[in-house]
C-alpha cells in the first residue's frame, strides 16, 4: 500500500513557475512508475508526464519543453517543475503510482493516487 500526498500548488501568473511535490509512503518507492495527471474543471483527467522506475520519461505534447519530472528515491518524492505556465495549465494536479516496470500513460493503469493539488494560472 502506498499513500501519496501532493503539495506545491497555488495561484500564479502566466509565465511563472511552480514546483509540485508528491511524497510517498512505503519502502519500495524506487520500484514504482510515477506519473502526474491533471483535471481541469469540466474536463476529463489528462495525462501530463510519467517517469519509469529506471527514470525514463514520457511527456504529453502540451507540456513538453516546459515541465520536468524528477524523482528522489532517497526522499520517496517525485517532483514536477512547471515553467512558462499558461492559463490552460490550470487544473487539479494528481500524482499516481504503479508498482511495475514500463511506461504507462493511461490513468486506469495506476494503482495509487494522491488527493490532488490545485494549480491556477491567471492571464
Amino acid at each position: 500500500q502506498v499513500q501519496l500526498v501532493e503539495s506545491g500548488g497555488g495561484l500564479v501568473q502566466a509565465g511563472d513557475s511552480l514546483r509540485l511535490s508528491c511524497a510517498a509512503s512505503g519502502r519500495t518507492f524506487s520500484s514504482y512508475a510515477m506519473a502526474w495527471f491533471r483535471r481541469a474543471a469540466g474536463k476529463e483527467r489528462e495525462f501530463v508526464v510519467t517517469m519509469t522506475r529506471s527514470s525514463a520519461t514520457y511527456y504529453a505534447d502540451s507540456v513538453k519543453g516546459r515541465f520536468t519530472i524528477s524523482r528522489d528515491n532517497a526522499k520517496n518524492t517525485v517532483y514536477l517543475q512547471m515553467n512558462s505556465l499558461k492559463p490552460e495549465d490550470t487544473a487539479v494536479y494528481y500524482c499516481a503510482a504503479k508498482l511495475a516496470a514500463g511506461t504507462f500513460v493511461r490513468a486506469t493503469l495506476y494503482d495509487y493516487w494522491g488527493q490532488g493539488t490545485q494549480v491556477t494560472v491567471s492571464s
